[in-house]
């Protein structure tokens, strides 16, 4: 009967995720008037803050419960890899890397990176779990900074989990990566911005599917931006404005009290 009431927990838990993160759906009015995708990533901004972290590990708890994990010679599966900020600074430790993301791109300059390191990388094309057949089990599993891209969350904890025989750990914003815009969207388009999921909705299903989760937070050790003019390129492209509006949205930006941009909260959990 517990096994029951788990599961119905979860599965609640897991529809309401969906359906908050559904919420952020852009209007197709808008849509429609973008003149580039805004939810697109530059592999070479990603690939800038994997060599800042090459070069300055970072000591924070995602890291710190990473390396307890992992043997040395370990195998460690990233998830959502991007460029590799949050497995390559492991290189020492590493056997074996399998990183998995959608993008070619990302996956090409990580491959750069871990051959420079001398690491032993499978690359993964693909969607999580879609993919998942394609990943042998590993000693430890890190997904950071992907799960507000993830309608099914449930499925998607579920593969990491069959996938790892240590540790999974997870780190995510404690809101939505998109939520400081949340002003600029009222003024621009006059329309409100969603507030969940948030981060504890995903501790909460997670520990719903009967993981034994622990969780940190700590500020981002990253600044979001380095200069306002960059915000406003950022944000031009995420509100769906053209770029020549750039000047406008900085000074929007300052008249709203939102530069300099406070740094994130971050949380980390794991189970093992």
């Amino acid at each position: 009967m517990r096994g029951m009431l788990v599961f119905m927990d979860a599965e609640e838990l897991a529809t309401r995720w969906r359906e908050r993160l559904e919420s952020w759906a852009i209007p197709e009015e808008i849509m429609a008037k973008a003149p580039v995708d805004p939810w697109g990533h530059s592999p070479g901004r990603f690939a800038t803050r994997t060599d800042w972290a090459l070069a300055a590990p970072d000591d924070g708890p995602t890291m710190a419960r990473l390396t307890e994990a992992l043997p040395p010679g370990g195998t460690l599966l990233d998830v959502g890899a991007g460029t590799g900020a949050a497995s390559l600074p492991l290189h020492e430790r590493l056997g074996e890397l399998y990183a998995v993301d959608t993008s070619p791109a990302m996956l090409a300059e990580l491959a750069t990176r871990a051959d420079k390191l001398g690491v032993a990388l499978t690359a993964v094309e693909g969607r999580w779990p879609d993919v998942s057949d394609q990943v042998p089990m590993v000693d430890a599993t890190i997904a950071a900074h992907v799960v507000y891209n993830v309608p099914d969350l449930a499925a998607f904890l579920r593969a990491l989990d069959d996938r790892t025989r240590g540790r999974v750990v997870i780190e995510l914003p404690q809101r939505h990566p998109m939520s400081w815009m949340a002003p600029l969207w009222q003024h621009f388009h006059g329309i409100e911005r969603p507030v969940r999921p948030i981060a504890e909705d995903c501790v909460a299903l997670a520990a719903a599917l009967g993981y034994a989760v622990q969780v940190e937070e700590r500020e981002a050790p990253l600044e979001r931006f380095s200069s306002l003019e960059e915000l406003a390129a950022s944000a031009c492209q995420r509100i769906c404005l053209d770029p020549s509006l750039a000047t406008e949205v900085a000074e929007t930006a300052l008249s709203l009290g939102m530069w300099p941009v406070p740094k994130d909260r971050w949380v980390t959990l794991w189970w093992e």
